[in-house]
């Protein structure tokens, strides 16, 4: 029996139907994870070439981060900060207090943070320097974390989110074999597909 190829094409590429809609939903997941993601890191020499943002760790500006207060590196306020020397205001003494300056933190990448709901695109890299934005695993469950490089002893990394008032304690001895990546460029807004999904699964799991 041969297969008519002018049919199957016009289902996928023409048809209106429900039935049409679903298999595109499908070819376009299957396209994504086993073709263009696996090309990307291999491109980029990691296993995770892109990444959504799924926390509001690195933010600058006010926000509750799910926790029911709207605050800032632990300030509660009702201002919000608009760039680097508002934000600096704020949350600048935790990093003097780690001899980390201001004018040291205005050369970081992604000097102003990113939000919630952005894809950063990562490199495998084996440089990485104070203020890089990497990507590792926590050795908890859930996924991986981006934070800021903020010390580096002994081989081992150090990190803080921007938006946190200090370290969490998986943090503070990070080995160079859980780094995933670092952080090279942002897309605004793109990853709010997958924080809704998470976010749907999650309400209907609870």
């Amino acid at each position: 029996m041969m297969v008519n190829w002018k049919k199957i094409w016009y289902f996928i590429w023409k048809d209106d139907s429900l039935a049409s809609w679903l298999v595109n939903v499908v070819l376009a997941v299957i396209i994504v994870k086993f073709l263009i993601f696996p090309g990307l890191g291999l491109l980029l020499d990691t296993s995770f070439p892109v990444v959504a943002v799924v926390s509001c760790s690195m933010e600058h500006g006010f926000t509750n981060c799910g926790q029911g207060s709207v605050e800032l590196c632990g300030v509660d306020e009702t201002i919000d900060a608009k760039g680097l020397d508002e934000y600096w205001d704020i949350c600048g003494v935790w990093y003097e207090d780690n001899e980390i300056d201001k004018n040291m933190f205005s050369s970081f990448p992604f000097q102003d943070g990113f939000n919630k709901g952005d894809i950063m695109v990562l490199v495998g890299s084996e440089d990485i320097n104070l203020g890089d934005v990497i990507v590792f695993g926590s050795g908890r469950s859930g996924p991986p974390i981006i934070h800021r490089v903020v010390d580096i002893e002994n081989g081992e990394y150090m990190t803080k989110g921007d938006h946190n008032s200090g370290q969490l304690n998986f943090e503070k001895d990070i080995k160079k074999d859980a780094i995933l990546g670092k952080a090279v460029f942002r897309v605004p807004y793109l990853g709010w597909v997958k924080v809704a999904f998470d976010n749907f699964i999650g309400g209907v799991l609870r």
